[in-house]
């Protein structure tokens, strides 16, 4: 009980001081330290034995999607085609419907492969300008780009190059077009649903004569850009990640047999993730020939910028990656406590009908919380379970398309939790506040999360993938 209640104030600190701008990449090993004194065990030790190889680890296997997805949205963002795609879609929408416009901007982006933060910095200056003309409250903008870039285009559209749908490949070995069917479905009511809340939203404030509101932060100035690239070439770079990631590993791949030599030394790779390990590198591959044509659709505009998109992305990557390789070490720490295991096997005999994926659902939906990160209370579930449900649904002849989608729908619940690195940064985009803004960004969590539970009822009961 002791240990439980040491997990507990270590979260709860955590997310309050990530809530007030503290950086988690200080205070994550902090607080996971005070949670293993809770426990009695040794304080260095657990440092330099559990938190860094499991930070380290995280690194070695996620750096390359960090880096090359943060790359890409720079040449992207530097190149002008993500400003275009995002002023197309505006402007053709209009005033009227400035929320749809918002939400498909950053779908868009998010699905062609470009980084949650870009989609965020390239979206916001458009968005607020809409918002204003519109006089929509400001307040809402931040639950609207979160509905966009953070929920059915990042883990449920199948085929979407995020790294929340590329992490269940290596424990499956599947590839990011798995379970097409549940995932579309979770994609079409999220989307529903969440235009619908934040419309409600907007009335409601509406109908109490609030506005836009007066702002100084972070307001954008929107000035005219005749030298963008046009919106039909401006997509090229994020169709081709989409097509030579579909093409290598639907088409290439799967007829490769690396085997012979890959469980070989200098490699040893793991015969059993040897397809979800080639289907890494197919997003790789993909990411890369995307950053190429990305620098090349305008050279007018990305000459001399080259340098600063290839620096620029580098740089954000190792932020991005660092921070969630913290907070996947704080919660490597917190699964090695007593009192995690309790929590752990509560979880684990969930049976949902003799199914393993509502006990999937919850227990990443769980540690995406307790980390602050998708990918990182994923990987961590996946890490500690992935073998069991995997042998769960073999067992009784589940396809394990449907544990990929799942996890990486359910990683995108209450991951956004407020030391969620990407609420700070949204937040710090928009000029607002937790306080301002945060309701709404919780409450598209929350739709976010309900839908993977009801999609596994469905499931149960028409058995689709």
């Amino acid at each position: 009980m002791f240990g439980v209640l040491g997990i507990l104030i270590s979260l709860a600190l955590l997310m309050f001081l990530a809530y007030k701008g503290y950086s988690v990449i200080f205070f994550a090993p902090v607080f996971a330290l005070l949670a293993a004194v809770f426990s009695g065990m040794a304080l260095l030790p657990t440092y330099t034995e559990i938190f860094l190889p499991n930070l380290a680890n995280y690194v070695k296997i996620y750096f390359p999607f960090f880096l090359l997805g943060a790359v890409f949205g720079k040449a992207m963002e530097e190149s002008g085609a993500a400003k275009s795609i995002a002023k197309t879609i505006v402007k053709r929408l209009g005033a009227k419907q400035a929320m749809l416009a918002v939400v498909l901007s950053c779908a868009v982006l998010t699905y062609g492969g470009v980084s949650l933060f870009v989609v965020a910095f390239a979206v916001y200056p458009f968005g607020a300008s809409l918002f204003k003309e519109a006089n929509i409250p400001k307040r809402l903008l931040p639950g609207t780009i979160a509905l966009g870039a953070f929920t059915f285009t990042m883990d449920a559209l199948p085929g979407t190059p995020q790294i929340q749908n590329t992490i269940p490949m290596k424990y499956f070995n599947t590839d990011l077009y798995a379970a097409p069917v549940f995932g579309t479905l979770g994609a079409i009511i999220v989307l529903a649903v969440g235009l619908l809340y934040l419309e409600w939203r907007k009335r409601q404030a509406q109908a109490n004569g609030e506005g836009y509101g007066n702002h100084t932060l972070q307001e954008p100035e929107i000035v005219e850009d005749s030298n963008l690239p046009s919106p039909l070439l401006s997509v090229v770079p994020l169709i081709t990640v989409l097509a030579v990631t579909l093409i290598l590993q639907k088409f290439v791949f799967p007829y490769w047999d690396i085997s012979p030599w890959a469980v070989q030394a200098p490699y040893k790779m793991d015969k059993t993730g040897i397809v979800g390990t080639m289907n890494n590198w197919a997003l790789m591959i993909a990411l890369l020939t995307g950053v190429i044509i990305a620098l090349l659709i305008n050279p007018g505009r990305i000459k001399g910028n080259v340098a600063k998109a290839i620096n620029a992305g580098a740089i954000g990557s190792l932020l991005a990656v660092m921070n969630t390789a913290s907070e996947v070490g704080f919660g490597n720490v917190i699964k090695t406590l007593p009192g995690f295991h309790t929590i752990a096997q509560a979880m684990m005999n969930i049976k949902g009908g003799g199914s393993p994926l509502l006990s999937e659902a919850v227990t990443v939906n769980v540690l995406a919380g307790v980390t602050g990160s998708a990918s990182g209370g994923m990987s961590i579930a996946l890490e500690t379970f992935g073998k069991d449900y995997l042998a769960w649904a073999n067992q009784i002849g589940l396809n394990p398309q449907l544990l990929h989608r799942v996890a990486s729908m359910a990683s995108g619940g209450m991951d956004t939790l407020p030391h969620n690195g990407a609420v700070i940064t949204l937040l710090a985009i928009s000029g607002l506040t937790h306080k301002q803004s945060y309701k709404d960004i919780f409450a598209i969590t929350l739709i976010k999360s309900a839908t993977v539970f009801v999609l596994i009822g469905l499931s149960s009961i028409f058995h689709f993938v």
